[in-house]
């Protein structure tokens, strides 16, 4: 009949190959989604300033400019300790999903940091050398002449370490470090940022405002003293 619309019916199987289809592309979708994800957010979200802006600043403005780039960069999976700054060093223990490695990494951040910005140092596990226990950063500026406890009235500077939680002796340990980027008179501890911390979730990239002590597991450290580079 003129002018009626003809409508054609689908058979079942049509329908059926079609919704698998758009199931599958999504599917697929969401893959490439996930993957991209994990790519971007420990690379392209988190790169260090280029060499040209890094060249106007002096060694501890490129270690606070180094570190604080970072911030927000957390663990992937989130639960885990697996982390890009341990495996820069390759330390830690080589079981991540991602090619990371896994361990407390506050150490590993600092050195890290440090070490982008030019601070000549060894990473390893002999006398005097940094490595990603928080106390090896106490030992490296004992051997070098650059530890200074809050005993002292020393006025850290930017790009100083701090540490928290200094046991001394025959076995000296530390809780934990961080890299100093302000120390303003009135303040009982320092602005910092902390590697591996968990104020803001669990094993993150994070700043500390007057960061007089630390919460590492259940228990709290307070402030120590500064290695400061050479």
């Amino acid at each position: 009949m003129r002018g009626a619309i003809s409508v054609r019916s689908r058979r079942p199987g049509q329908s059926l190959r079609r919704f698998a289809l758009i199931l599958g592309v999504g599917a697929v979708a969401f893959f490439l989604a996930a993957i991209l994800h994990g790519v971007f957010r420990t690379a392209d979200s988190f790169r260090v300033p280029s060499e040209a802006t890094l060249a106007g600043l002096s060694m501890p403005q490129r270690i606070v400019a180094i570190a604080e780039s970072q911030i927000g960069y957390s663990t992937e999976p989130s639960n885990t300790y697996c982390n890009k700054f341990s495996a820069y060093w390759n330390a830690g223990t080589a079981d991540c999903p991602s090619g990371e490695m896994s361990e407390e990494w506050c150490a590993d951040f600092a050195a890290w940091a440090w070490q982008k910005a030019g601070v000549q140092f060894t990473y390893g596990y002999g006398p005097g050398e940094i490595n990603g226990g928080a106390v090896s950063f106490y030992e490296w500026g004992v051997a070098n002449g650059e530890w200074h406890p809050t005993t002292s009235g020393f006025v850290a500077a930017p790009g100083d370490v701090a540490i928290y939680g200094l046991s001394v002796g025959a076995g000296p340990s530390a809780a934990h470090v961080a890299i100093v980027t302000d120390d303003a008179p009135g303040q009982s501890g320092p602005d910092v940022v902390n590697g591996d911390g968990d104020r803001t979730g669990f094993s993150r990239v994070e700043t500390g405002i007057d960061q007089l002590q630390v919460d590492v597991g259940q228990d709290e450290y307070t402030l120590a003293g500064y290695v400061t580079p050479p």
